[in-house]
């Protein structure tokens, strides 16, 4: 049997292609559907939708590969003349299909992939090439698109696949030809079939389809997409002599084995800095954080959730610290209040001052035990204990 296609009959390659591709996606999406609707509400639960999850993602890449390799496969391999060329609609029909599912086997997993990367962390990828995609930014904003992009794609490829099974099964069941069974056994078609003429309307109905498929995913998505992924500090009126111009307030923890990066969109310091210690003091610093400006990929919900910052109950956290001087620079030695809770933190941080213009990057690790978060999360296979708290900002002094 030919590796190659003929006039008559597909080739072993060109059906290894498709069988195989079919397998890979009659798996994938079912394992999506599933992992999508299952609980999360302990550790245990977490853990088996995250490995769910994973193994959907991994098979979405080998399908995206396997998917480039099969177009290329495609365009540069003959196809099988037609069987009945003189239906020229339904030839139509058959090729606009055919087109959306070879674009459905980039469009669908890429644009999971890039929603991802976009929200790293949660559910990784099984393979060693990291979870990033260059020129994909850590953004709630990118993260949604691709999101709502990947829902609506994921139903037009869902479509062109039962369009084909149905055409494929019509021409076994009522026109009794060989059109499945070239495809399922490299049967030969038993008469020498005649090449229809090729147009591009087949092609062009088919990126019709994508393009307005993207417009839907754009307009469905979420207007919540506009918060930036790093957070910014707001500039209330303090009684500081310093006021934050520019600022991030992010951390970071460990899930299921990959870190995931957070951040809040809506903070405030008030600053009291001289260069001049007295009292072996620089200043004091209050830091006010609005825990309902969360978001932390896609598990954001059940961060702000009870068992985690709580964000109904406790609105705000508060750092609250003496600046003093140490060897390596300086250190924020106070208390944090979160989730009601209030403990010692000790933040070192660098700074450098030109005129009057500060720059400060701190970086601490706390212990999420010690804010009772996350209770039913024992261990930390599933979430670690070590959250790691990295603040920058760019002040300036007030005259």
């Amino acid at each position: 049997m030919s590796a190659r296609n003929t006039e008559r009959s597909f080739g072993t390659v060109t059906r290894a292609f498709h069988w195989l591709t079919a397998l890979l996606i009659l798996t994938a999406m079912p394992l999506g559907i599933i992992a999508n609707r299952l609980p999360f509400d302990t550790a245990e639960a977490l853990a088996f939708k995250a490995d769910l999850f994973s193994v959907h993602k991994t098979i979405g890449i080998a399908a995206f590969l396997l998917g480039l390799a099969r177009i290329l496969w495609a365009l540069a391999e003959r196809h099988p003349a037609p069987l009945h060329p003189d239906r020229k609609p339904e030839l139509t029909l058959a090729g606009a299909v055919h087109w959306v599912l070879y674009i459905s086997l980039v469009a669908v997993p890429l644009s999971g992939w890039v929603h991802h990367a976009a929200v790293t962390g949660f559910a990784p990828i099984l393979w060693p090439f990291g979870q990033t995609l260059p020129f994909v930014p850590q953004s709630e904003t990118v993260a949604a698109m691709a999101g709502a992009t990947h829902w609506v794609f994921t139903k037009l490829m869902g479509l062109a696949i039962l369009l084909h099974v149905l055409g494929a099964l019509k021409h076994h069941l009522i026109d009794k030809d060989a059109t499945l069974v070239r495809m399922l056994r490299g049967t030969t078609a038993p008469d020498q079939p005649k090449h229809a003429r090729r147009t591009a309307t087949p092609l062009a109905a088919a990126l019709l389809v994508y393009v307005a498929g993207a417009g839907f995913a754009y307009m469905m998505t979420p207007t919540t997409t506009v918060i930036v992924a790093a957070a910014t500090a707001t500039h209330p009126q303090t009684s500081g002599n310093w006021v934050v111009q520019d600022g991030t307030l992010k951390f970071s923890v460990r899930q299921m084995g990959a870190e995931v990066t957070g951040s809040f969109a809506n903070w405030a310091a008030d600053i009291r800095f001289v260069e001049t210690p007295t009292d072996g003091r620089h200043g004091a610093v209050t830091v006010t954080i609005d825990t309902a400006s969360l978001t932390i990929g896609s598990v954001t919900k059940q961060a702000q959730e009870p068992e985690f910052f709580d964000i109904a109950s406790h609105p705000t956290a508060t750092f609250t610290a003496a600046i003093l001087p140490v060897p390596t620079g300086y250190v924020a030695d106070g208390s944090l209040t979160l989730r009601g809770m209030e403990q010692p933190v000790a933040l070192p941080f660098t700074l450098e001052i030109s005129g009057d213009e500060a720059r400060m990057s701190g970086t601490v690790t706390l212990d999420r035990r010690d804010f009772d978060m996350g209770g039913s999360y024992g261990d930390e296979a599933s979430v670690g204990f070590a959250v790691v708290v990295a603040v920058e900002l760019v002040a300036e002094r007030v005259q």
